[in-house]
């Protein structure tokens, strides 16, 4: 099927197209880092804070950390989502653990010296992509609290070593997608969440095939589109940020 061919994409979207996409930087006027992301009708809302301690393991280690917590609130969605009272439940952690990891890759941790960078991610409105769309924001909040660290003169260098992005793309109709939205991620016959760098590195790859399985070629596919989004992901944020 060519691409004039596509089967009709929520608001018509190309196959390769992502949502529209807006980042607003330092948008929590008490947060040493902060970025609001909305990626069509996903809505997320990224603060960093700055913490003068470590987790214990690092302790004397000369090494600083990034971690993050991720909260989809009550009617960010179509249905309630109850408050986590009691900690967070499975998904929530895991996606917690997902932005934590994609963001440490992005800093030289030793360069960090022994602080921690808290990133926090909530959801204001969920369409679709919320941890892809938390891990691009979350960048922008930790670049701001870094540069924030050098204008004080506490940090000699800026100690990001690398620009870190991400996106959804799936199967939909027999049909590779870019930046899936609810509608099409629930009826995916294959979801993914692809986290690249700038220079093309893959941090993570969540793949599932929710209804058959697929092959080599279509996960080159997949990739080769989460690629191509994820420049542009990456163009919006060094944008958003006035650095070339």
């Amino acid at each position: 099927m060519t691409q004039t061919q596509q089967r009709s994409r929520p608001n018509d979207r190309r196959n390769d197209e992502l949502r529209p996409i807006q980042i607003i930087p330092g948008y929590l006027p008490y947060a040493e880092g902060s970025a609001f992301i909305a990626l069509g009708d996903t809505h997320v809302i990224c603060a960093a804070t700055l913490e003068q301690r470590v987790p214990n393991f690092l302790l004397g280690s000369g090494r600083g950390w990034v971690t993050a917590e991720y909260g989809m609130l009550p009617r960010s969605s179509r249905e309630r989502i109850p408050r986590e009272r009691s900690g967070p439940g499975g998904r929530t952690a895991e996606i917690q653990r997902l932005i934590g990891r994609s963001l440490r890759a992005a800093v030289d941790l030793e360069a960090l010296g022994e602080r921690m960078i808290i990133i926090d991610c909530d959801v204001l409105r969920a369409d679709g992509g919320t941890r892809t769309a938390a891990i691009t924001g979350g960048w922008v909040a930790l670049y701001q609290a870094l540069q924030g660290l050098v204008a004080e003169g506490i940090l000699p260098r800026l100690p990001i070593v690398r620009q870190v992005a991400a996106v959804s793309v799936g199967v939909v109709a027999s049909e590779a997608r870019l930046d899936l939205q609810y509608e099409e991620d629930s009826a995916a016959e294959v979801d993914m969440n692809v986290v690249m760098t700038d220079r093309g590195e893959l941090v993570e790859i969540q793949g599932t095939a929710e209804t058959t399985p697929f092959g080599r070629s279509r996960l080159d596919e997949l990739l080769d589109l989460a690629e191509r989004g994820i420049g542009e992901l990456m163009a919006i944020q060094r944008s958003a940020l006035g650095i070339e």
